[in-house]
């Protein structure tokens, strides 16, 4: 199956609150993903993972298709995109069905997924994902690919995932309002983990903790399958405005210190290390000791690894990841973030980049780039399942590419 799909282009589309990141990927004879183009931009119109401005989201995701389109030589048609923002809901089901032939056909295992995600959702819910857990055949648990196998009676346990209507409408709006269709919308955490896990860890058991700007997105698997999802509204914004608060300074400059000089854990900063502050309105910058800029940073962070932590022991599975957690996402990537989540949560932390891939894999092999690659993985494991048609991107004569250049220019310059 892989090699029908050798050469397939697809997408992935993260529109998140600080950037919005466009992937260009194709699928490898060997059902991988090798990534020929990237597009990103600052993002503005989002809060908290959620459209609040549709004109500028627009905007943001037309500039990074735009640079994508360059860069990979592809004319984009549609996307696959993720979603976030704390609308996002999840909760375990339960189906069963009778199996009518004695033997588990294709047809029975679509009925059981039917009968488990026969759940109340409210009116302004719609389910994203039913994600199997596993399936149970005459009371026999545990078992993956229940095709073929032999019973009278066919029971499936799933993960639902439902998000709110209205926020998926606006970023589906977004997306068409820039002549792109919508292949299929995906969970953040659920695109990222295709990305950073590996199969050990899945089993084992794990928890993902994707921290971007608006959101921190959370996955917890056990016994190779997806058992918990939540979505807490805390994240690298937060650390940003407090440092603007704290030092008087504006958003974007606070921005920048925080990418270049912010550490997480005020014992690793360097005392004798000054940085200049820039003030607001004509007022001269001041200096300011890295340390002083950790001890505003580090509360921040505890504060975001215990919410993380409660939310875990909520779940039910904080004793059921000996793996411990997985730290991903372009506010994970500030130094002291791993050490003091180690402090935090006892268990063993490691700071994850997409892995299993090849193309421009020294520009994407970074924390931010998680949830884009996640997208075009998740979208090639549909395409190798039949589960998703083929996303339309085509690639270019020579000649179609040099006229969208030029157009690009005279749009932007």
């Amino acid at each position: 199956m892989a090699a029908a799909n050798h050469g397939q282009l697809l997408v992935g589309l993260d529109i998140g609150t600080s950037k919005v990141v466009a992937i260009v990927g194709t699928v490898t004879a060997d059902g991988g993903i090798e990534i020929v183009g990237l597009g990103s931009h600052k993002s503005r119109g989002l809060k908290k993972g959620v459209v609040v401005n549709i004109e500028s989201t627009v905007q943001s995701i037309q500039r990074a298709i735009e640079e994508a389109e360059l860069m990979s030589g592809c004319d984009i048609h549609s996307v696959h995109v993720g979603i976030a923002g704390s609308h996002i809901h999840s909760l375990n089901s339960h189906g069963i069905v009778a199996v009518r032939d004695k033997e588990v056909i294709e047809a029975d295992i679509e009925r059981v997924l039917d009968a488990a995600k026969a759940i109340a959702v409210p009116a302004d819910q719609k389910i994203l994902h039913i994600l199997p857990q596993e399936y149970i055949i005459d009371s026999q648990e545990g078992i993956k690919e229940p095709l073929g196998m032999c019973g009278v009676r066919l029971e499936a346990r799933v993960h639902v995932v439902t998000g709110a209507l209205n926020a998926i409408q606006n970023i589906e709006k977004c997306i068409r309002r820039c002549g792109l269709e919508v292949e299929e919308i995906i969970l953040e955490q659920l695109a990222s983990s295709h990305a950073v896990l590996t199969d050990d860890e899945r089993e084992l058991g794990v928890c993902l903790v994707d921290i971007g700007g608006g959101t921190t997105d959370i996955a917890i698997f056990t016994e190779g399958a997806i058992r918990h999802t939540a979505v807490i509204p805390i994240a690298g914004d937060q650390v940003t405005n407090d440092i603007a608060m704290a030092f008087a300074t504006p958003t974007q400059h606070a921005e920048d210190i925080k990418i270049k000089y912010a550490c997480a854990l005020a014992q690793l900063a360097n005392e004798n290390e000054t940085i200049q502050v820039p003030s607001v309105g004509d007022r001269p910058a001041r200096s300011l000791t890295r340390q002083a800029l950790a001890e505003v940073v580090e509360p921040r962070y505890e504060e975001l690894f215990t919410l993380i932590q409660a939310e875990l022991r909520r779940s039910g599975f904080e004793d059921l990841i000996p793996s411990g957690i997985v730290l991903t996402g372009g506010t994970a990537k500030m130094e002291g973030a791993v050490e003091l989540a180690e402090e935090v949560f006892h268990v063993p932390v490691r700071l994850a980049s997409p892995q299993e891939i090849t193309g421009l894999t020294d520009i994407v092999r970074n924390p931010i780039y998680s949830t884009g690659v996640g997208l075009l993985m998740h979208a090639a494991k549909q395409v190798h399942e039949g589960g998703v048609p083929q996303a339309k991107a085509y690639v270019e004569e020579q000649d179609g590419v040099l006229v969208r250049i030029k157009e690009w220019f005279k749009r932007n310059f």
